[in-house]
């Protein structure tokens, strides 16, 4: 299994999990961020006015699948978030070993066998 963690314009945010979820993503997860560094240096600040009404809106998604199914997810993203502009984003892909279902305790090497 792979986990991918995409950071993204929240700009691009709709077309891409709708085109994710097009080819089968089998669960998304969609967090705000505030991202500092990469590019974002002094010019970024905590304060809620700033953030709000004068930095990109940066989102985070989330999800875990199948090695099989690797490329196509993250040529969906690359399809979807890019723009060609500085800020486009980053996506990161990481190994997961195990899925661990909680309610059933019930343990997979695939996201099908949960």
């Amino acid at each position: 299994m792979k986990e991918i963690k995409a950071y993204i314009r929240t700009s691009c945010l709709d077309q891409t999990v709708k085109a994710l979820q097009e080819k089968g993503a089998p669960g998304i997860t969609i967090v705000t961020v505030h991202p500092v560094g990469y590019g974002f240096g002094t010019r970024f600040s905590l304060s809620e006015r700033d953030v709000s009404h004068q930095y990109f809106d940066i989102s985070k998604i989330e999800l875990v699948c199948d090695s099989e199914d690797l490329e196509t997810f993250v040529n969906t993203i690359l399809e979807n978030a890019h723009t060609g502009s500085s800020g486009d984003g980053l996506i990161f892909v990481s190994d997961v070993s195990a899925a661990i279902k909680i309610r059933t305790k019930k343990r997979s090497t695939k996201i099908a066998g949960l």
